[in-house]
């Protein structure tokens, strides 16, 4: 129901917009504008988004079959099994949906998100396989959703790229911020989401956090000892090796298991077209209207509000430039990164406000693009409350970007 209303809004309120800038501020353009952006942008929602997509799908989910087949998935589920169930009481123990989120969560954390993607849509399909109403999300899937889009990254490559393509002498200055916003998102979702599900919060799930945590703050702590040149070695190499590893393993682990590997490899490959196929209405019903909504000038007049209320209420405004990347980010993900980079070629890589567009372009994750990929993936049509927990958390996120963008760079 709640994504239903958002279309709706993004489609009427462009179509506002525009008379009033026909009618009121002779616009003469602003129809063909809109026009011309739907036909673009459905159009590039299947060559540039799902077409792309689809060999990562078939390359991964044939991957994913084998680490199935040799027992990895299984073992790591069981590993996890203590924090995960907490989280996920929903998901019997064992279920191949822990393991497959775990790989999920894995790959989103090294930055990774062309190898994020097939895993999550493997295991929201497991998800759904538990779900006694397909058409309604379960707690397991929303919690699941939630989770993946507050973006949690240790290993911010592709935004550290941007920068030095940009110029920036400080390129990986944003890595620990980046990795602060995106844990406190996700802290942000799994409170949110767990008080809404009224999950056992006990000393198990708690430790758990708490040990998260600290892993992870150890690891800010080992990288901010290195030099800028050592953090920007780290950043490009780290995620890649990482991930090419875990390949390896994976065929190797299924040549050990004495699995046919390249013929159970074809197999799950061929599952990858059939859910790109799938979501293709989705991405483009999705795409369209945030493109419509962008190109009307909402996302403009939202930005400015925002900087008036918080102007009057007497705080420091020196953030809200970059705020448009915040705001874009929850909609589209190749929005945000455009106005990204829009903003450090603006005010410079290296300004506060270039850096701390790339701090929230690295604290969340495209929510609504993530709720019409993973659940248009397994039919889903009542989302329930997923969208307000998923914004809130991004809220939540947001605000906390802009205290670490104090912190480090103003």
């Amino acid at each position: 129901m709640a994504l239903n209303v958002v279309w709706i809004a993004f489609f009427v309120i462009a179509f506002v917009i525009a008379l009033i800038k026909f009618f009121f501020l002779g616009d003469v353009e602003i129809f063909k504008t809109l026009t011309d952006g739907i036909f673009d942008s459905a159009t590039t929602s299947v060559t540039q988004v799902a077409f792309p997509l689809a060999g990562t799908m078939v390359f991964f989910l044939g991957l994913m079959k084998i680490a199935e087949k040799a027992g990895a998935i299984a073992k790591l589920a069981r590993i996890l099994n203590p924090f995960m169930r907490r989280l996920f009481p929903e998901v019997p123990q064992n279920h191949p949906a822990m393991g497959e989120m775990v790989m999920n969560f894995s790959a989103n954390m090294l930055g990774l998100d062309n190898a994020a993607t097939p895993f999550g849509l493997k295991a929201m399909e497991s998800l759904q396989e538990l779900n006694p109403k397909k058409e309604v999300a379960s707690n397991a899937q929303i919690m699941f959703l939630v989770l993946h889009t507050s973006g949690l990254t240790l290993i911010p490559l592709s935004i550290i790229a941007y920068r030095l393509a940009a110029g920036s002498h400080e390129a990986a200055s944003i890595f620990i911020p980046c990795v602060l916003g995106t844990v406190f998102t996700t802290l942000m979702a799994i409170l949110i989401t767990g008080l809404k599900q009224k999950i056992k919060w006990d000393f198990v799930l708690v430790g758990w956090l708490i040990g998260i945590f600290a892993l992870i703050v150890g690891l800010l702590i080992g990288v901010g000892t290195m030099s800028t040149a050592g953090k920007e070695v780290f950043s490009k190499i780290a995620g890649s090796l990482v991930l090419l590893l875990v390949i390896i393993l994976i065929i190797i682990a299924g040549a050990y298991k004495k699995v046919s590997v390249f013929d159970t490899f074809i197999e799950g490959a061929k599952d990858g077209w059939v859910i790109v196929v799938k979501i293709i209405p989705y991405l483009v019903g999705m795409l369209v209207a945030i493109r419509v909504f962008r190109d009307c000038g909402a996302l403009g007049y939202l930005t400015d509000g925002i900087g008036y209320i918080i102007h009057a209420m007497g705080f420091n405004t020196d953030f809200v430039p970059s705020l448009p990347v915040a705001i874009m980010k929850p909609f589209s993900g190749s929005g945000a990164r455009g106005l990204m980079i829009d903003t450090m070629q603006t005010f410079g890589p290296d300004s506060f406000v270039g850096k701390l567009a790339c701090t929230f372009n690295g604290s969340a994750d495209t929510t609504f693009y993530i709720i019409a990929l993973y659940f248009g993936s397994v039919g889903i049509k009542k989302v329930r409350y997923a969208v307000w927990v998923g914004l809130a958390a991004d809220i939540l996120g947001v605000i906390g970007a802009i205290a670490i963008g104090y912190i480090f760079f103003h």
